[in-house]
């Protein structure tokens, strides 16, 4: 009888269990919210008054129904000029919201810092972001579903939205009809994504194009288009290639090199020219090399790095991202930033040979979120009820799917890359331009591994010209530096404007 009951008492808690997933599902769904306030921001010593509004669109799929509250904070100006245009704009990640890009280049605000040093705790201070481009376009700050306030709703899951594909699609899908909603089409439009977001951007420009949405302009921070390139996979040289550059430019900042030449770009340009014509040679002769050969390699690697030659040859040649952080300071007992190469920290085990921490992470961290909540929920006015998710990653089921379509050859799953995507709609579409701004002291996405993407991009020279590559000295979040923030505005204000000349 026990036994009788106790699998009753499973089959009754099993329906019970099946009858409220069931109504979740059908009963009464959350509904968009939408908070607004007035808020301003001076530049170059004019005051530009905005309607901000913070909050969740019902996002619909291509057959009507609801399928996520989709988060963002939108700035309109006040009684704008004909033809504003309007960014669309998000971190990366995968997995995280918009709030680094929010306070720290393009909102109203940002957050002060002591770059490239550790912040203290609270109180933090916000001041008003004069780098920002809202007195020449509108700004859309978008947080993809599983971040920010954004959530899936009906009968879709997080799986609908947590993958390569998936994202594209839901990231274009909020674009289109976020235009529609606010009366926006015929405005010029661009979208600017960083790290992550980059990747993502390559396929939201061919999405749109492919739906009538032409872009005037696409900003990529800090970019990747090809995972090949950050990812050191067995028996791939790539990646050590695409990295040394960056490498040997954090090595020049810490006074690690031999001959630190006449300035960082001079001495770069040095750097490109030893990887192309002497180290990925070397590379790709593996064991075939000769030791004479490798000891002359390592010699040239130790003048650039700082590294010593009997490390580089015991290496064989090949140190990968973890192992340089770890290896670069370590005799002072200190680590240095994957995002931000000019950031140290203290290195908690000096026999490691990978890091355990970013310095550049944990010293600004802190004070972008703390800030971004305190003004997300008092100057923009959003409920305190709503919770605002900095990234998914604690989300449940929250686990991406890297397969894109595009990528598959002969039958297998080629390396992830949305390169093609980006040259279709280069190619369909001659006049969009692309902007893409790179971080010396950038160890999280290299800029010479998007160098290398570029120039294999088999596309003619006409659509090659339209993208232009910027240089910063700072790392994957240049704007912490200040007079990289500046440069930033300066450069993607000129190119929004010369995207706009007929």
């Amino acid at each position: 009888m026990k036994t009788r009951f106790f699998f009753l008492f499973l089959i009754l808690s099993n329906f019970t269990l099946a009858q409220d997933k069931k109504d979740s599902l059908t009963g009464p769904q959350p509904m968009a919210q939408v908070f607004e306030s007035k808020q301003s921001v001076t530049i170059d010593g004019k005051t530009i008054n905005l309607n901000a509004k913070a909050g969740t669109m019902e996002l619909k799929d291509e057959n009507n129904r609801p399928i996520a509250l989709f988060g963002f904070t939108a700035y309109f100006k006040e009684n704008p000029e004909k033809n504003r245009p309007i960014i669309f704009a998000y971190n990366g990640g995968p997995g995280s919201s918009s709030y680094w890009l929010h306070m720290g280049i393009m909102g109203p605000k940002r957050i002060v810092v002591d770059d490239p040093n550790y912040n203290k705790a609270a109180p933090y201070e916000l001041v008003n972001n004069e780098f920002s481009i809202l007195d020449i376009a509108d700004v859309v700050m978008m947080d993809p579903v599983g971040t920010g306030l954004s959530v899936p709703i009906g009968n879709a899951t997080g799986k609908d939205f947590w993958g390569v594909d998936q994202d594209i699609r839901s990231v274009s899908l909020f674009i289109m009809q976020f235009l529609k909603a606010n009366n926006r089409l015929n405005s010029p439009k661009y979208i600017l994504g960083e790290s992550y977001g980059t990747f993502r951007n390559a396929g939201v420009m061919s999405y749109l194009l492919n739906e009538g949405y032409a872009l005037n302009g696409v900003i990529m921070v800090s970019a990747v288009f090809d995972l090949r390139t950050l990812f050191f996979a067995p028996n791939e040289d790539i990646s050590y290639i695409a990295y040394l550059p960056t490498m040997a430019a954090t090595s020049w900042y810490h006074g690690k090199v031999a001959n630190k030449g006449t300035d960082l770009p001079a001495f770069v340009q040095q750097v490109r020219e030893f990887t192309e014509n002497e180290y990925a040679p070397a590379l790709f002769k593996g064991n075939r090399i000769s030791e004479s050969e490798k000891s002359t390699i390592a010699a040239k690697l130790q003048d650039i790095t700082g590294i010593s030659s009997e490390v580089w040859k015991r290496a064989d040649l090949k140190i990968n991202a973890g192992e340089y952080f770890q290896e670069l300071l370590r005799s002072t007992g200190e680590t240095v930033g994957r995002l931000d190469s000019r950031y140290k920290g203290i290195n908690i085990d000096p026999m490691a040979m990978d890091s355990f921490t970013d310095p550049q992470s944990d010293a600004i961290s802190p004070a972008y979120t703390m800030a971004f909540l305190d003004y997300f929920h008092g100057s923009l006015n959003v409920s305190k009820d709503l919770l605002y998710a900095t990234s998914a990653y604690s989300k449940e089921g929250f686990r991406w799917d890297w397969k894109h379509q595009g990528n598959n050859f002969w039958g297998a799953d080629a390396a992830v890359t949305t390169l093609p995507d980006m040259a279709d709609a280069l190619s369909k579409d001659p006049h969009v331009k692309i902007l893409i701004m790179n971080g010396y002291y950038d160890l999280a996405t290299v800029f010479y591994g998007v160098e290398h993407s570029i120039s294999h991009l088999d596309l003619p020279q006409s659509a090659l010209d339209r993208i232009r590559m910027t240089y910063y000295e700072a790392g994957h979040m240049m704007y912490t530096h200040l007079p990289s923030a500046q440069l930033f505005r300066d450069d993607l204000k000129k190119f929004i404007e010369d995207s706009l000349r007929k």
